[in-house]
This record gives C-alpha cells, structure tokens and sequence, in this order.
C-alpha cells in the first residue's frame, strides 16, 4: 500500500525518494556548520540554538531574509548551482552586519519543480560553505517539490540570518553628523543585484552563451565566470572595528545601489556627496553600460559599481581605521563625505560630466 502511494505521488510529479537522497547528503554538510549554540539535529521539527550571553548587557537579536533573485537564472544555464548559496547567506550576513549584529544561525529554502539531488546538494554545499566561513550554524530550513509551480530545472533559494548585539554596540547612524567621511570597500562584481538587466545584455543583446568570454573591458573570463562570482562577505575585515567610537554607520549597497542605499544610514537633512573616479569601477559595470545604453544615472541604481560597502566614519578616526582594513587585507577607498542639504546622493562626475543628484 506503501509503495502505491509514493509511486502516485511521484506520478504527480514529486519523487519522495529523491528528496530522501538528497537530504542524507545535506545532513552531512549541515553538521560540518555546528557551532556551540546548536542544540538540535537537522531533520527536528523546529532548529534549537542557545546564545552565548557573556558580556552582553542587552542583547539585541537582529534578522534578515533575502534571495538571490535571478542570478538562479544563471546558475541553471550554466548548469552550476556551487555558488549561489554563497551569495545568500553573505548578503545577509552583510545586511545585520551594518547593525554591528554578527551572526548566530541562518535557515534556508529550496523549492523546485523537479527536485534533482545534484543540483540541491550544490546548493546546500554553497550555503555550508558560507556559513562556516561567517562562523555561524545552518541551523536548518526546508525543501519543497512543486511541479506545476515551479517549471523543470527552476530552483527558488531564499532563507533568513539571526545575530546578536548588544545594544549599547548597535550601529544605527545616529552619530552621523556633517562632515563625515565616506569610505568604500570593493565588490566583487555585480553581488546579488541587477542580473535582469545584465542577463538580457549578456545574453540577449550580445547573444553570448555562458561559456563565451566576455569582451572588451571585461578580460579573461566567461560570461558565467563573471555572473555567478560570489557576493562577498565583509565580517571578517569589518568584525574589530564594529565597536570603533570612530564608525558611524553601515551600508551595505544591494538593490538600489548607492543612490538608494547611503540615504538609508543619513540623518535628516544630510545628503552624501561622492566623488566618482575615487575609486576603480570594475570592467563589468563599464560593459553594461556601453551594450546596454544605460545612462549614468540609472547604474548608480541599478548596479553596486564596485562599491559593496560603504563605511561612514568621523575624520579624526580616518587614518586607524583605513590602517586596520588594509592589516585586514581589504583595498578601502575615501569616497566622498556627508554634507548637509536635501536627502540624497550627489555624484560628482569626472571632468567634462555634469555632476548628477539623486
């Protein structure tokens, strides 16, 4: 009677069995992720995790959910699925680190139409990965077969990050005052933002497969080399200075780019001024733009442009801290400062560009 009714479901388009394999291979990448806090093993109804409060006065817990977004679209192309789930959890670590919250646990989901073990062990192994990487725990999550919902060779990937702060160290930009600096770290590439547009120039307009190198400026790597390049995590650099007097805020630069984002962090009546040319934008972002006839001001919100965090910062901190992010090993870059005015970003464009407020 068993056997009847797995082969009716799996006639509906759902194969028991293969979640089962799947989910024994999973098993083994979750657990190289434990950390002390974790009380339960995966497969429990709901994850357990006991918190470190040690020196912690008020502890603050900080969340985030994310996707990944189209960037799937890629990975399924290039039948590649080993770094989306790097993507994921960096972006989230990164969006609870400009709170000064470091991670805890993150919980994920996979749904799919047609669930192939392969495809969902390279996903699971990317967010293992990651995490181990961000010392926290996969504390568990979820996997769902849909067929109907999702088409054959669709994966959805999404899941949540928990960390913990004290609230006496929560970096909410309340000490943001004119005359702040602005201090920029690089991306590595185009992160988890603007693939809609970047896949119908790569793919559409230039007709490349995922396969083919790239052109001019873009030089030595494929079209899936450079999508599918992994979004950064800032923790470790950033993790020493988040108790800094002299660090301000936070932006973590997403969907939106810096024009969307750097406001988020500004008090009222302050707007950021950046001066373009401050640093390198990546070949990437120039290829876009030219293909794509993007004009300037909509990659600034479309597109991270090199830029993946932006630290705001008092001047008198500027040089310990620009010291300890290159004993970190990171590449920062004075960007521009805080200035008081309209709400906004105004950039300042090289010489014979206009500059551009947004």
């Amino acid at each position: 009677m068993v056997s009847e009714k797995k082969s009716a479901y799996a006639a509906a388009g759902v194969d028991i069995d293969a979640q089962e394999e799947a989910l024994d291979r999973v098993k083994q990448l979750v657990r190289s992720t434990k950390t002390a806090g974790v009380l339960s093993e995966l497969g429990s109804f709901g994850g357990l995790f006991r918190p470190e409060l040690g020196g912690i006065e008020e502890p603050i817990l900080v969340a985030s959910a994310d996707g990944v977004g189209t960037k799937l679209m890629v990975a399924r192309m290039a039948g590649d699925f080993s770094s989306v789930g790097r993507d994921l959890v960096n972006h989230c670590v990164n969006d609870i680190l400009v709170q000064g919250a470091v991670p805890l646990f993150f919980m994920d989901y996979v749904g799919a139409g047609v669930l192939e073990p392969e495809a969902v062990v390279q996903l699971v192994d990317g967010l293992a990965a990651a995490c181990r990487e961000n010392d926290c725990a996969l504390l568990g999550g979820e996997t769902a077969e849909m067929p109907g919902f999702y088409d054959q060779g669709d994966y959805e990937l999404v899941g949540f990050v928990v960390g913990l702060v004290d609230r006496a160290k929560l970096i909410d930009g309340s000490r943001v005052e004119a005359g702040d600096l602005l201090v920029g770290l690089p991306s590595t590439g185009l992160h988890t933002n603007g693939y809609s547009l970047a896949r119908r120039v790569v793919f559409d307009k230039l007709g490349l497969g995922v396969g083919d190198p790239l052109p001019d400026p873009v030089v030595g790597k494929t079209a899936a080399e450079e999508l599918l390049t992994p979004h950064r995590s800032y923790l470790r650099p950033l993790r020493s200075l988040l108790d800094h007097s002299g660090l301000h805020a936070l932006a973590h630069i997403t969907g939106g780019g810096l024009t969307d984002n750097l406001p988020r962090v500004l008090p009222d009546e302050t707007r950021a001024e950046i001066k373009v040319g401050s640093w390198e934008i990546p070949g990437i972002f120039h290829l876009l733009q030219d293909q794509g006839e993007v004009d300037t001001e909509e990659m600034f919100r479309v597109f991270n442009m090199g830029v993946g965090m932006v630290l705001v910062i008092e001047p008198a901190s500027a040089g310990d801290i620009l010291r300890q992010l290159r004993q970190a090993g990171e590449k920062p870059f004075p960007m521009g400062t805080v200035q008081k005015g309209a709400a906004g970003v105004v950039y300042d464009l090289p010489p014979g560009s206009e500059a551009v407020r947004q």
